[in-house]
């Protein structure tokens, strides 16, 4: 099935102008293969067959509704310095420290508050999602200092969103400090990418069956 469903399903990306395999067609997909193979597991091929069909409507319904949120979210992110990426059925967005807060600070900048407000429309729109926040800083300072200020910052950015509507319950927060560079800190260019906030959009599976 997968063999023969992939290669036609492609659609392009009207971010990047590329082709690419349907999100919703690869969970139905997977979704498709993993239910078969719980359902072989018993010996019954009516067990394999009925795996597959669950399995595949609950992979295809995440992809579609993740699918929906991810376009939504660019659109309203477009020309902030957000970028949005997306692995398998998580959304990322990546804001960096030119749009978010001052050195040393955690307190958020006014147009950084224009955009969670931008972010917590659409999180309010598409419910069925969870939202994990993490921040991050560069390599100056103590480590403890870094921890804590890490941890400030995600918490701020939790605040706006819930002051925004969006339900405390489906936000996560934490700090990683100075921990996951991803870039050198060696350089102030280096240091600038290492601080930043990420924010994780996930989907409750629970919420699909």
């Amino acid at each position: 099935m997968a063999a023969l469903t992939l290669p036609s399903c492609t659609t392009v990306n009207p971010y990047t102008g590329e082709q690419q395999t349907s999100k919703t067609m690869k969970g139905g997909v997977l979704g498709a293969l993993g239910g078969a193979a719980i359902g072989a597991m018993t010996g019954d091929r009516r067990d394999a067959l009925k795996g597959a069909a669950i399995g595949g409507l609950l992979g295809g319904g995440i992809g579609s509704y993740m699918d929906t949120q991810e376009a939504e979210v660019r659109r309203q992110l477009h020309g902030t310095g957000v970028s949005v990426t997306r692995n398998g059925n998580q959304l990322i967005l990546n804001m960096p420290s030119d749009i978010t807060f001052r050195t040393g600070s955690a307190n958020i900048q006014p147009e950084f508050g224009r955009t969670l407000q931008s972010v917590a429309l659409v999180l309010n729109k598409y419910r069925l999602t969870s939202i994990s926040i993490v921040g991050h800083t560069d390599s100056d300072g103590s480590n403890s200092y870094n921890q804590n200020l890490s941890i400030s910052r995600a918490r701020s950015v939790a605040a706006v969103l819930n002051s925004r509507g969006v339900n405390a319950m489906r936000i996560l927060t934490r700090g990683e400090g100075e921990s996951r560079p991803v870039a050198s800190n060696a350089t102030s260019a280096g240091k600038a990418k290492n601080r930043r906030v990420e924010l994780f959009i996930i989907p409750q599976r629970n919420k699909f069956q």
